[in-house]
């Protein structure tokens, strides 16, 4: 086998040769949340203006380049010069001309691009003191915002299809599984179960029919990690799953992508053609005897489809609910054969591993769990995006030094993490290192890796509420423990947030969640009560307020709200009881005006129509 492989280092140089001759190389971010501000203009306009350039650099031309997501969502559309080292944030149209003419040509930066540390206060000039990205370790992230997703030669050009390389050279699947193993790698798609003893489970199923299944379905609200790779590293998880297919004797596998990522999607089927074409994927690999095909079907966004048998009913054309385990999909899975499943930031580690070995990644992150997680750090923090941190990182460096700290100088208050499937992280969580763990002893889960920080105007409450109402709503209904008890327990929440509430709906709530967690299908179920018990474990006082004063004590819950008007201000001009929709305002002209609690529909009516700011809201 090894006398008929390609010679990969000669593709890479070839490749490295290109891409040095593209001169000065403008990164600008091409994933989905910079296309949403408008970034393929800004593409196009570098383009005009860059086509005649000459850098004030030694180099004479100036390519520019589409990425993937650069992590740094808040502060798009990004502009990254690496040569220059420099990154220009909240980039329009408008401001290309003055980067062009400015500093690519003079050498002067556009400060009021720079981004603006939200400690000092100053703009950062030098991308290594940026602290969103000083803070980071990307491995999976490595190359996304790096290099242009749709073109292979800039994939192989840092590294791409070395590792596969490395393997069919090997020519020992049992290797390559105990590499994994070795690695210590666990699922990223929440549960964290060992990789390697999952590929070892569907390995040894021996003859016939194999399956890998990339899981790329991330339901999660406000995950976007796995849409990150897919968009800004496509040829990562191709080459993942290449790997996996080869340890475990598959020859076919599926990514399973919800449609609502289309840009995702698209650049999958770009590299997978290109990779086909390449001899990378397809038959006879490189040169070997290894073949491997890979589809993608697209999910209809159902949440619960990320369970793993739910998953595998939508491929095979059912519709997408959780089968009862055993048999496990390593056994019996897609089209009844032993099917290998793992979430796309699972699967694109695996590169990495078999390229630096297995001592590499394990030196990062803790005892119990090995290497880098990726988070989507989103909420009331001043630097949100996409981060990569090592296992054990601490939520207090994770929210205050590369978050940059709660907003507008706010007290932090909690952070949910692992998204509706997670929990509830206080005050006394911040230095907890983060691994997979020490988050279930604190009641929550790493999840898929959603971060949703919360300062101190947040309603522990409602937060409880939007998450029920979320897994109640995508709760398939096959299982009685899950269609009934979510719905009861989102029944219980509202009514104490429209401040209905009785101590007694304290207790039952705590036995639905129980009874939920035990009796239900699948993971969706068994997981869906965790921000209900997480918040009534560390806030439960706030539950207390709500139930027992009918007093929202973060003044959100618009059923708790007050009205009242300040005697010493009110003029008496009758304005706001001629607004009022339901007459709840009384009093005389040139007289204070009072509200009658009773009739008061919470409208706000009446503080819209004082000019005297005499109404507030309490």
């Amino acid at each position: 086998m090894t006398a008929t492989l390609i010679d990969i280092k000669k593709e890479q140089e070839r490749v490295k040769e290109q891409i040095k001759a593209q001169g000065l190389r403008v990164l600008v971010c091409a994933g989905t949340g910079c296309v949403a501000n408008g970034s393929l203009k800004v593409i196009e306009k570098f383009q005009q203006l860059g086509a005649d350039v000459r850098p004030m650099t030694h180099q004479d031309k100036v390519t520019i380049v589409p990425t993937g997501c650069h992590g740094f969502c808040e502060q798009g559309v990004l502009v990254v010069i690496p040569d220059l080292d420099i990154t220009y944030v909240k980039v329009h149209v408008e401001d290309v001309e003055e980067i062009v003419e400015s500093h690519i040509k003079e050498g002067k930066p556009v400060e009021r691009l720079l981004y603006v540390d939200p400690k000092t206060e100053k703009h950062v000039f030098k991308n290594e003191e940026i602290n969103f990205y000083a803070k980071q370790t990307r491995t999976t992230l490595a190359n996304c915002g790096e290099i242009n997703a749709e073109s292979l030669d800039e994939a192989l050009a840092v590294g791409a299809y070395e590792a596969l390389h490395k393997v069919l050279e090997k020519g020992n699947p049992d290797w390559v599984i105990e590499e994994i193993t070795k690695s210590g790698l666990r699922g990223r798609g929440g549960g964290g179960f060992p990789t390697g003893l999952k590929w070892k489970f569907t390995a040894a199923n021996k003859g016939g029919k194999s399956y890998v299944v990339c899981n790329g379905d991330e339901g999660d609200p406000g995950a976007f990690m796995d849409r990150s790779v897919m968009e800004g590293d496509p040829h990562k998880l191709l080459e993942g799953m290449a790997i996996a297919g080869y340890a475990i004797g598959a020859d076919e596998a599926y990514i399973y992508v919800r449609a609502e990522y289309p840009l995702a999607i698209h650049r999958l089927r770009v590299a997978i053609k290109q990779a086909e074409e390449k001899g990378f994927l397809g038959k006879n690999i490189m040169g070997s005897d290894f073949n491997f095909e890979i589809h993608i079907k697209e999910g209809a966004g159902a949440f619960v489809c990320g369970e793993e048998t739910a998953l595998i009913a939508s491929i095979e054309g059912e519709r997408g609910m959780p089968r009862p385990k055993p048999p496990f999909p390593a056994n019996k899975g897609l089209f009844g054969r032993p099917t290998l499943i793992n979430n796309v930031e699972t699967l694109a580690n695996v590169a990495p591993i078999i390229l630096k070995g297995a001592d590499w990644f394990s030196s990062m992150g803790t005892e119990k769990s090995k290497g880098t997680k990726t988070f989507a750090l989103t909420g009331e923090v001043n630097n949100t995006g996409l981060i990569e941190v090592p296992m054990g990182t601490t939520l207090r460096e994770i929210v205050f030094d590369i978050g940059g700290g709660i907003r507008g100088g706010k007290k932090f208050k909690a952070v949910q993490i692992g998204g509706p499937s997670g929990g509830c992280l206080t005050e006394e969580h911040l230095d907890l290192p983060m691994d997979y763990d020490n988050l279930i002893a604190a009641g929550a889960m790493v999840g898929s890796g959603g971060l949703v920080v919360m300062n101190e105007d947040t309603c522990i409450v409602e937060v409880a509420r939007f998450f029920m109402n979320f897994t109640q709503n995508e709760s398939c209904g096959k299982c009685v423990p899950c269609r009934e008890g979510t719905k009861n327990m989102l029944k219980i929440l509202e009514r104490i947030v429209k401040g209905k509430g009785e101590m007694q709906d304290i207790e039952t709530l705590q036995e639905l969640a129980t009874a939920v967690k035990d009796g239900s299908l699948c993971g969706l179920g068994k997981t869906a009560p965790n921000p209900v018990l997480s918040t009534l474990k560390y806030f439960k006082d706030e539950y207390i307020a709500h139930i027992k004063d009918k007093r929202c004590p973060a003044g959100v819950c618009d059923a708790m709200k007050t009205f009242e008007i300040d005697p010493e201000l009110c003029k008496g001009c009758t304005k706001c009881a001629r607004n009022c929709p339901v007459g709840a305002i009384e009093g005389s002209v040139r007289n204070p005006h009072h509200i009658d609690q009773s009739k008061c529909i919470k409208c706000g009516a009446c503080i819209s129509s004082c000019p005297f700011k005499a109404i507030k809201q309490k």
